[in-house]
């Protein structure tokens, strides 16, 4: 994955997610953890929440990570695609170690396996994009 995707990625630290369940859509913003190769967000939700309901049924989730900005030639951002699984032990210590104040919560970890990415970046130009995919 290109370094300046990664760079944006490790500069913020909340991401917005969107679940499709059969006629239902829903969103959530979750703190996330960033680990690369393979490219994967790890994220903390409570399992009975809404967005947990909907994900055992649908494993495909999208997402964005944005910098709010009003000028123009600032915007950047990353859009996603992936699949939805448990967070595995390394994944989950990834998680506590970027805000281990969450050890407290005993929080469930969740993994977003990334399939594609594409990274809007005006800074390089007027609708720059970078793209990044595993398929």
């Amino acid at each position: 994955m290109d370094n300046r995707i990664l760079d944006f990625i490790d500069h913020h630290h909340v991401l917005s997610c969107a679940f499709c369940s059969e006629e239902e859509i829903y969103s959530a913003s979750c703190f996330y953890a960033f680990l690369d190769e393979p490219a994967r967000f790890i994220i903390a939700s409570k399992g009975e929440s809404k967005h947990i309901a909907m994900v055992s049924k649908n494993h495909h989730v999208a997402g964005t990570i944005h910098l709010e900005t009003q000028e123009i030639g600032k915007i950047q951002g990353v859009q996603f695609q992936g699949i939805w699984r448990k967070a595995r032990m390394k994944e989950s210590q990834a998680y506590l170690l970027r805000f281990p104040y969450a050890s407290v919560m005993v929080p469930k970890l969740w993994c977003i396996e990334i399939s594609y990415i594409k990274f809007t970046d005006n800074r390089f130009g007027f609708g720059e994009k970078l793209e990044f995919s595993t398929k």
